[in-house]
């Protein structure tokens, strides 16, 4: 299994001008909720789509729908943002650059890095100002672009 993902590895993108205009924020539908539930929990019908184990307890972040029907506290909720460029984990400044532009328009946002996509969760009620922001990023990274290939 070691080398399932190998071949798509090699296409992970770090130069910081192409994986600002090659972004491409893709906004999920719903709505996410922050939960935490104690270690040794089975949290697979609350269909995580990121867990974090603290020594806390077990962080979840899942369909709002299903923290409710199970009762968990919801901590935040979240709208679900993913940059659907294949980011490489080494690359340097592209989540400075997103967090950069969302808290220039006053969102916060938190963070999740998959093997292959970043992830961003922000306030559900900011969630068009937010994929607004992140678009404007890689349209303002795609005129640099252009601007410098005319030179």
């Amino acid at each position: 299994m070691a080398g399932i993902y190998r071949g798509a590895m090699n296409n992970a993108i770090s130069n910081l001008a192409v994986l600002l205009r090659s972004m491409e924020p893709a906004l999920h539908a719903g709505c996410f909720a922050y939960c935490v539930v104690p270690h040794g929990t089975d949290a697979s019908a609350l269909a995580p789509v990121v867990s974090v184990a603290e020594a806390e307890g077990l962080t979840l972040v899942v369909p709002e729908a299903r923290a409710i029907e199970a009762g968990l506290t919801v901590l935040f909720r979240a709208a679900w943002i993913t940059l659907t460029v294949h980011s490489d984990l080494q690359a340097v400044g592209l989540t400075a650059a997103f967090s950069r532009a969302l808290g220039d328009a006053g969102i916060s946002c938190n963070v999740v890095a998959g093997a292959f996509h970043d992830h961003v969760f922000v306030p559900v009620d900011q969630a068009r100002r937010a994929l607004d922001a992140l678009q404007d990023l890689q349209q303002q990274a795609a005129q640099a672009a252009d601007k410098a290939y005319r030179r």
